[in-house]
């Protein structure tokens, strides 16, 4: 599950998901030992050592031995903060330490598919993306010089989360199809949220942060940060920046962070401004993974108080883009990769699996029923989206699959319509680490410390100390 900035970790709800992903981790690196189930007269035997940065690997790794209860899984949670994860499972690979099955997130999983002699040839499993209809794109984010390296268990479009409340008060409607005529390209996003803002005599906004804006610019680049050893900045990077220093000046977003407490709060109506005066949030850029995990664990405060479930409605926006995801890789080199493949041919490549995934399956109680040590807060919802097109076309056929959390709509419906946009041909391995050095000059930016010039010459420097080598282009502004 993952997703791109990873501060996160420090300040999310414990309960969402990363990334986007799933759950990210916000403990002390430790392993669980999960203990085996009884044994079964036939089946797959053995232990398998799998690292993730994600609690939904866990409930993954309980469903495989569901299946196969003689294997043993040793489960070890990493947080990613600060890039963590990364490098203790390289710090492990060739040592005796070194885990079997590693999970990897969007913002890195390039790199490591990249990286020679660090990941295994799983070319072998592709025959079984045929039957599920599986997402060209998930493959080809995990595909390098044609060897397919990882595979994901989930597709992730995004789209824009809005108040049906507020919609009606401000815009006179909240019937999706009329609110997306609203949103439709940046030029009626950027109107809309004039009305908004009007609407609520100053307390209302479009959006809780800039920072949401980037990832649909980002997508909709032509060309990639990095083509032939030079860095690109394309011209959707500039728009960006252009597009979230206006909302920032109109007052159209409440400055938060992503990932921030007051983020999050927005999401439940408790955000209140240095006054004490509440802000009240329309709308969200989320991908699929971010409906269950982030929108939905974050609708009812902490105290019980306030509560905006049932208030919310999906668009598919003024830009088509993806977020994330979570794809499971065997390290070369390890003992049990034949049985780590096994995990990877049912958790991310079979129909039983993934549909139970969409279904909300995996209740704690099922959970527990299979594995006692689980949390007690430990469960998969219902809504996710899957890589595989068959068993998402299943969904958005299934009535029971409309969501009362979005007033009746079915996310499945929409998320396939912008599941026809997704792509990885702008993957690089350098992604993660480029974009992580635009953010600190960007959010300087928009708080006015420094000019635009300077902000994309602290870019272009924060660049230089990461890649060294790469040749960098003149700053759009001088």
């Amino acid at each position: 599950m993952k997703r791109l900035n990873f501060v996160l970790i420090v300040l999310v709800t414990l309960s969402m998901l990363l990334s986007a992903c799933g759950t990210p981790a916000t403990e002390a690196p430790k392993a669980t030992d999960a203990p085996a189930a009884p044994a079964a007269a036939q089946g797959l035997e053995g232990t398998l050592n799998v690292w993730s940065f994600t609690n939904d690997t866990r409930i993954a790794a309980v469903a495989f031995m569901e299946k196969n209860p003689n294997v043993k899984i040793n489960f070890t949670m990493i947080p990613m903060t600060n890039g963590e994860y990364q490098t203790k499972v390289k710090a492990a690979v060739g040592t005796a330490d070194a885990p079997d099955l590693v999970a990897l997130e969007a913002g890195f999983v390039r790199e490591w598919v990249e990286a020679p002699n660090l990941l295994a040839d799983l070319n072998d499993l592709l025959p079984l993306t045929k039957d599920l209809q599986y997402y060209q794109s998930v493959i080809d984010a995990a595909t390098y010089e044609g060897v397919t390296k990882a595979y994901d268990y989930e597709a992730t479009p995004g789209a824009f989360f809005y108040r049906r409340s507020i919609a009606s008060e401000c815009l006179g409607t909240d019937d999706p199809a009329q609110v997306q005529e609203m949103v439709a390209d940046m030029t009626k996003y950027m109107e809309t949220a004039a009305k908004i803002k009007a609407c609520g005599a100053g307390n209302y906004y479009m959006s809780s942060t800039n920072a949401d804006l980037m990832t649909p610019f980002l997508f909709n680049r032509a060309d990639p940060w990095v083509k032939d050893g030079k860095l690109v900045i394309d011209p959707m990077v500039v728009d960006y920046i252009h597009f979230a220093k206006q909302m920032r000046d109109n007052g159209y977003e409440t400055g938060a962070g992503q990932w921030s407490e007051g983020w999050f709060a927005a999401m439940n109506d408790t955000l209140k401004d240095a006054n004490g005066n509440p802000m009240k949030v329309f709308g969200y850029f989320l991908p699929t993974w971010g409906l269950p995990y982030v929108l939905q664990n974050n609708a009812k405060s902490q105290d019980g108080a306030s509560d905006t479930s049932g208030d919310w409605a999906m668009a598919s926006g003024p830009l088509p883009y993806q977020w994330g995801g979570t794809w499971f890789g065997v390290l070369n080199g390890s003992k049990n990769a034949e049985l780590a493949k096994e995990f990877i041919k049912y958790c991310n490549l079979s129909e039983e699996f993934q549909t139970k995934w969409a279904s909300g399956y995996y209740t704690n109680a099922k959970l527990k029923e299979i594995d006692p040590t689980v949390p007690d807060d430990m469960q998969k919802q219902a809504g996710d989206f899957v890589s595989s097109q068959i068993v998402n076309e299943k969904m958005a056929a299934d009535p029971t699959a409309a969501s009362a959390f979005l007033g009746g709509q079915n996310p499945y419906v929409g998320f396939l319509a912008a599941a026809s946009h997704i792509s990885a041909k702008l993957m690089t391995g350098s992604d993660d680490a480029i974009q992580r050095a635009l953010n600190d000059p960007r959010d300087q930016y928009l708080s006015g410390n420094i000019t635009e010039a300077e902000m994309w010459q602290a870019f272009l420097d924060n660049v230089s100390a990461e890649f060294p080598d790469l040749v960098l282009p003149e700053p759009p502004v001088k």
